[in-house]
């Protein structure tokens, strides 16, 4: 059952009383996909003023995900979104990616965090400066926001490519996995978007389609990856 908690600024107030005066959230979408792109919001909430109904995302109907957005991105006093293509997410695997993923999103602020609230219990970024809240996106004002911003922009990046793509149903799994999804990768095989390093390659009906993170060691991509390219 979904937690009925509404997320506040209990961790937030605490480090501003401390001096921590930038506080960002991130929040991250696309992890677990097949299809698409890894996503991470990075938010920076206003102390003085506040929006009704921000959850965490898989909380909030689609129908209604789209408009809040809007009013998050307009009502954050900063907020950017980073990605990581799926090819970059082979090259790098997915710890290497989820980092760089989040550098992106926090270089996009235009200042610098002094804390870093991450849902879960996983410093992806490897920094100090981060605090992990285990149930972060359903008790952090903050962190809620982010889940928001990275799940609408990830949903509206695969109802765009679910134009060049017909018969995956991207505008309605998003690149997750789903019966559609499996019929139209036997059918057709992956597209241009698909993770082709993972598990699930190896079970549609061609040999070698599977690519390992060394076959794109060798291709150069990782090194421009991890510049920021």
């Amino acid at each position: 059952m979904a937690s009925k908690r509404t997320p506040d600024l209990a961790v937030e107030r605490r480090l501003w009383s401390s001096g921590h005066d930038v506080v960002v959230g991130l929040d991250e979408v696309g992890r677990g996909a097949w299809a698409g792109p890894l996503t991470i919001a990075a938010v920076v909430v206003p102390r003085d003023r506040r929006i009704n109904g921000i959850r965490d995302s898989k909380q909030i109907p689609e129908s209604q995900r789209d408009a809040l957005c809007d009013r998050i991105t307009s009502w954050c006093e900063r907020y950017s979104v980073g990605h990581v293509s799926a090819a970059e997410c082979d090259s790098l695997g997915m710890s290497d990616a989820m980092g760089l993923c989040g550098r992106r999103a926090l270089d996009g602020l235009g200042v610098a965090a002094d804390r870093i609230l991450l849902d879960g219990p996983w410093n992806f970024l490897d920094d100090d400066r981060v605090i992990t809240i285990v149930g972060g996106d359903v008790t952090s004002r903050t962190i809620a926001a982010a889940s928001v911003i990275a799940k609408v922009t990830r949903d509206r990046i695969m109802r765009t490519d679910a134009r060049s793509y017909p018969g995956f149903d991207f505008e309605r799994n998003k690149g997750y996995p789903s019966p559609r999804h499996r019929i139209a990768l036997a059918g057709y095989g992956p597209t241009a978007i698909h993770r082709r390093s993972w598990s699930y390659m190896d079970r549609l009906p061609w040999p070698n389609l599977r690519i390992r993170p060394d076959d794109q060691l060798r291709s150069g991509l990782t090194a421009r990856s991890l510049n920021g390219v």
